[in-house]
């Protein structure tokens, strides 16, 4: 291979390496529904988010060792005492193991379900690359909003309050 056709060649794999790059998004976008799935909670019992239809949630995916995901959560245990009478929940998604998962929820003194991945829902719902991740979901199952990284508690509240309208 003489080196104008070697140059074209490597031309062309980096552009094509790079387009894929450029086009790898989110599995799930704003406004499509958000994927059902079955998960086993901190408690050991099965749960999914068709368990949850007709209400708002926020589906947090966490993990105990995560200082912004720890940080959020006093934050979550109050607004879910303020609004789970009113149509909302969190959800939690722990990336970590039953045991720790369940020791962090008692723990934290954590008031809404927390389920446990499997490794599948979080590649589903992203992958998740980054935690904390977490999708705002409406009545209607349909992703509002995504967030990367950790919100104030402001935040999301504005997020519950929009949802319950």
């Amino acid at each position: 291979m003489n080196c104008k056709t070697w140059a074209k060649f490597l031309s062309i794999a980096v552009a094509a390496v790079l387009l894929g790059a450029c086009s790898q998004s989110s599995a799930i976008e704003i406004g499509q529904n958000a994927p059902d799935f079955a998960l086993t909670d901190t408690g050991g019992q099965k749960a999914s988010l068709s368990d949850f239809k007709g209400k708002a949630v926020i589906l947090n995916f966490f993990a105990s060792w995560c200082p912004p995901c720890r940080a959020e959560i006093p934050d979550f245990i109050e607004l879910q005492k303020a609004y789970g009478d009113k149509g909302f929940t969190f959800i939690g998604v722990s990336l970590t193991d039953a045991q720790d998962s369940k020791n962090f929820v008692e723990t934290m003194g954590i008031n809404y379900p927390v389920m446990v991945d499997d490794g599948k829902v979080s590649t589903l719902y992203g992958p998740v690359r980054s935690i904390p991740t977490t999708y705002v979901i409406g009545k209607d199952s349909k992703v509002v909003k995504m967030y990367i990284g950790s919100r104030s508690k402001e935040v999301f509240e504005a997020d519950i309050k929009e949802m319950l309208k």
